[in-house]
């Protein structure tokens, strides 16, 4: 994942769940939205799973970014990304076996689904190099951009709209982003060191692009194949590996891995376990409660991040960034509202 997964592959699959929490097509309305006279309670196994979620999505952050400050490894985000593609599927495969039967696996012809292995592994390396150029704030937070930049990119093909409301709660969100933007990239007083690199800022922005495609396609595959999340992630998974193994040659330099000290293979191998936990907990999440449910973990997660992120960062309140993650987060947050009561109509 991913991604890994926040770059995790899991967690761009997370981003089209949380989507369709308020326009879901993938449950019958009565399951969708339960009747307020009989609220579902939520079991110790869902609490057990959105705690495991939200720590190893932070976890997977971090460690991803410790990773990807040693020099040489921050240029080999195909093979990164190619191994926890290959851990996604291989634990997607054990889950999907009849002795365990998590969820039962579908296979489509890979000719099929090509296009959506590649745009995936265009969103996750993107995302890799943007935390690896950024500060772990502005990584998490640029990526609230990727609702607006979904409903933008429907709305051109589609012609799809989203009500007014929902659509005014999108212009904190982007001037948010564009605030934390303009700090998190200005030197600091005194120095001329930067939190976030300008490249940092472009790849942040590409894998936005990138995530959007990636989110509206994953819509047109769910309908065209009628694959639920986790098949179509075991069916991509194998496909991107084979691809990268391809790519690795032209893009990566395979010899530093022979130079890796034995700490840093650890926190490569933990990674790896991270991103077995999210497939899982998001997995159970949404099983246990539904995508709603989904939703209101993925916003815990994003300030979970940015929260850890900035005491990380040792920044002092009143730095600039903080009015933008404020806006941003405040502005996702009521998109989500205005959505959800949009949908219950």
């Amino acid at each position: 994942m991913s991604a890994i997964k926040e770059n995790s592959p899991v967690e761009h699959q997370e981003e089209y769940d949380e989507e369709k929490a308020f326009l879901s097509h993938e449950q019958p309305e009565h399951e969708a939205y339960p009747q307020k006279s009989s609220p579902p309670s939520l079991s110790r196994r869902f609490w057990f799973a959105a705690v495991l979620n939200c720590v190893s999505t932070a976890g997977i952050v971090f460690v991803n970014k410790r990773i990807f400050e040693h020099e040489r490894l921050r240029h080999d985000q195909v093979t990164i990304a190619a191994f926890h593609f290959a851990v996604t599927g291989l634990t997607l495969y054990a889950v999907s076996r009849p002795q365990i039967n998590v969820f039962q696996a579908k296979r489509v012809p890979i000719a099929r689904i090509l296009p959506l292995a590649i745009a995936m592994i265009c969103n996750v390396v993107l995302l890799n190099l943007s935390l690896a150029y950024s500060s772990i704030q502005f990584y998490q937070i640029v990526r609230v951009l990727i609702t607006p930049a979904v409903a933008l990119m429907n709305y051109i093909i589609t012609r799809a709209t989203i009500p007014v409301r929902a659509a005014l709660t999108l212009i904190p969100v982007c001037a948010g982003v564009a605030v934390v933007s303009y700090f998190d990239t200005a030197p600091k007083s005194g120095t001329a060191e930067k939190a976030t690199a300008p490249i940092g800022v472009i790849f942040a922005f590409s894998a936005i692009f990138a995530s959007a495609i990636y989110t509206v396609w994953i819509d047109k595959y769910h309908r065209v194949l009628e694959c639920s999340s986790m098949q179509l992630l075991l069916n991509q998974a194998p496909v991107s590996v084979l691809i990268m193994l391809f790519i690795i040659p032209f893009s990566d330099d395979i010899t530093v891995w022979v130079a890796i000290d034995s700490f840093t293979w650890m926190l490569v191998l933990l990674s790896g376990v991270l991103a077995c936990l999210i497939n899982l907990s998001q997995f159970l999440i949404i099983k246990e409660a539904g995508p709603v449910s989904s939703t209101v973990v993925g916003h815990s997660k994003t300030c979970l991040i940015v929260a850890a992120g900035w005491i990380h960062s040792g920044k002092s309140l009143s730095d600039g960034s903080l009015a933008g993650i404020l806006l941003a987060l405040g502005g996702i947050i009521a998109y989500s509202v205005a959505m959800q009561r949009a949908a219950r109509k």
